[in-house]
């Protein structure tokens, strides 16, 4: 009996083993090319993941929302040469270590082409993990210059973090906002610090001075009442803030409480601080600059927004029109290089070959990609009046 029981325990050791390994994809396989299946079709699944939950999830949440209306979209038409589309999109809390588990369980489920994450730091995971496999990827919003380095096959949908820091300095010098500014920014997120350096560059070049510079870090990022009174004895025109929507929240409730009255200038990572806020005079006058309008007259931009607010029953945001572009670029990938249901030899290095070739029109602006998977495109600023971001017009 105890020999039994041995060897049973000896084949439970061994089974178990065999699972674990089944269940554990081999890094730096490449990705197959896609099959048919049974009756003929192929689907190409598309993996994306970013914040579903936690304090970041009004990027993902929009930039899932933003893609499944393009890929339910498509579809409806006909599919690209006669491929459907399939979005799976998992919550990386907005944490890099979940965000490669992620990618790990969207591989495993076949994922063949890949949003890469929604935020920087999770994007750069992804993009290191999944660099052996040879799998192409776009993330919609991942801005960090970093994060799509070192791996051929990654592009990125919109401006990177050193362009909006220099085009914010440029716009604010171009339409004459302000001669000194004060910064404000999250000194151990790489978002805010990638913005902070090129916009101080830049405003050196463009004759701005920067007569107060305060930070603060995650660990501190309730209290802001010692850099707030910095803020208002120095004499400053306009404040920029290179925020996330959270903390840029909380400055500007506690500005306005200290009656800190200034002109606040963020980029693309103040979108979404409505959801933030519950008083929405906190945010009047507050400037963004963006690639992306929801009140635009531009027809696409106006059956974007109508679709999207009657199948999500809200206005769409930056992140939302990046995830909406980002499908409509592969699919304009997928057609420039020529795959078909007939035809997924080669697809991956095919994708990546195709979008240095391709000029796509989107809701955000005109794309075109370099080699190194850098996009430029134009930006706009956006004013708060009464509760509704609008474009700045200069009186």
């Amino acid at each position: 009996m105890k020999f039994l029981t041995r060897i049973t325990s000896v084949l439970l050791v061994v089974l178990i083993s065999a699972a674990a390994l089944a269940g554990c994809r081999k890094k730096g396989n490449k990705i197959a090319d896609p099959v048919a299946d049974k009756d003929g079709n192929i689907t190409l699944l598309i993996g994306g993941i970013g914040a579903l939950t936690g304090d970041y999830a009004v990027y993902g949440e929009a930039v899932r929302n933003g893609a499944q209306l393009a890929v339910d979209e498509i579809n409806a038409a006909g599919g690209v040469n006669g491929l459907k589309l399939a979005l799976d999109f998992q919550d990386s809390q907005g944490k890099p270590e979940a965000a490669v588990s992620a990618y790990g369980n969207l591989i495993d489920k076949g994922m063949v082409i890949s949003l890469g994450g929604v935020m920087s730091g999770e994007t750069a995971s992804i993009v290191a993990e999944a660099k052996g496999d040879g799998i192409f990827i776009l993330t919609p919003s991942g801005s960090a210059k970093a994060c799509i380095e070192g791996n051929d096959n990654a592009f990125r949908l919109c401006y990177n973090d050193p362009q909006q820091g220099t085009t914010s300095a440029d716009y604010i010098a171009d339409n004459e906002l302000a001669k000194k500014v004060a910064v404000f920014y999250q000194s151990d997120l790489d978002y805010s610090v990638g913005l902070y350096e090129t916009f101080k560059a830049e405003c050196n070049k463009r004759g701005i001075e920067i007569v107060c510079e305060k930070s603060f870090t995650d660990s501190n990022k309730t209290d802001f009442s010692t850099q707030i009174n910095a803020i208002k004895e120095a004499d400053a025109d306009l404040v920029f803030i290179p925020l996330y929507a959270d903390a840029a929240a909380t400055f500007l409730t506690q500005a306005k409480a200290a009656d800190l009255s200034k002109v606040f200038f963020g980029c693309d990572g103040i979108d979404g601080i409505l959801t933030k806020i519950s008083d929405k005079t906190i945010v009047e006058g507050l400037m963004m600059l963006t690639p992306f309008a929801s009140d635009s007259k531009e027809p696409d931009v106006v059956a974007f927004v109508g679709k999207y607010k009657e199948k999500y029953n809200a206005d769409p945001n930056q992140f939302a029109a990046d995830g909406y572009d980002a499908i409509y670029v592969i699919k304009a990938a997928i057609e420039k290089a020529g795959f078909s249901k007939d035809n997924t030899k080669d697809f991956q290095k095919g994708l990546v070959a195709a979008m240095t070739q391709i000029e796509v029109d989107g809701v955000t602006g005109t794309m075109k990609w370099t080699a190194d998977g850098e996009n430029n495109k134009g930006a706009m600023a956006l004013v708060f009046r009464d509760g509704v971001a609008v474009a700045f017009e200069k009186k």
